[in-house]
């Protein structure tokens, strides 16, 4: 569909701050739709940006920290994306068509990010939740180790689709808040310190149902909760780390 205010930016060429300076650009001066092609790993792509009606297409490979710190735009990525997308982002949307690297969601505090295939280490890492702000990572293929490392809140939901595996090791170490589902059996060895296994309710299968709704729609899929059999793992504490403590003066 052709916009009005829309724009298309040619990255071939382009270092990640003369790339970067267009997009701002562009969106000061009104445009909502932007497609940004020959992208090969250019950085720091929409960082900041707090603009709900935004839409950005990239293609290529998005490089690191894409989306990090954004309030509000939707991002899609017709390819893959490298390390620590939507790292610390407030709140809207990042697709992702392919893979993308490590720490998917580092520190994020609201949105939504979807990756069609599989993802790397540390995803989920130190998220966090509050008030109606609530992050959601929803990933079609697997996680490697560290899945929910230090997880506060929010909710981190692995599908396991053309994987032998869906995660790897020390899922949810340190884990003090949120949820986190997976598709199919976790190993308790794979569990990390303060993670648990929980029982999966009927409220956790709306949620997810819900979400690989999203999923299917972002990615054209037809997955159904119904051929899947989902692992809930949350904090067995709040306070994972006390007994590392004393309270003695």
């Amino acid at each position: 569909m052709e916009h009005k205010d829309a724009k298309q930016i040619d990255a071939k060429g382009k270092d990640y701050r003369t790339l970067n300076k267009e997009i701002r650009e562009s969106v000061n001066d009104g445009i909502n739709y932007i497609t940004v092609k020959n992208v090969l790993g250019h950085r720091f792509i929409a960082d900041g940006i707090k603009n709900r009606t935004l839409r950005i297409s990239i293609f290529g490979v998005a490089g690191g920290d894409l989306g990090a710190f954004m309030d509000g735009p939707t991002i899609y990525v017709r390819g893959n994306a490298e390390h620590a997308p939507g790292n610390t982002m407030s709140s809207g949307t990042i697709i992702v068509d392919g893979d993308a690297g490590d720490c998917v969601g580092h520190s994020m505090r609201g949105g939504k990010i979807f990756v069609k295939g599989s993802v790397g280490y540390r995803v989920g890492i130190h998220m966090k939740q509050f008030q109606e702000r609530f992050p959601t990572i929803v990933i079609g293929g697997s996680a490697y180790s560290f899945l929910g490392e230090y997880m506060a809140g929010g909710i981190i939901v692995v599908l396991g689709q053309n994987c032998t595996k869906p995660v790897g090791s020390y899922v949810g170490t340190g884990i003090h808040g949120g949820t986190i589902y997976v598709a199919g059996v976790v190993d308790d060895n794979d569990l990390g310190v303060a993670a648990s296994k929980k029982e999966f309710t009927d409220e956790d299968r709306d949620i997810v149902s819900a979400l690989i709704d999203e999923y299917n729609h972002h990615f054209e899929s037809s997955i159904s909760i119904d051929e899947l059999t989902f692992t809930k793992i949350q904090p067995s504490s709040k306070r994972p780390f006390s007994n590392l403590y004393t309270t003695e003066g």
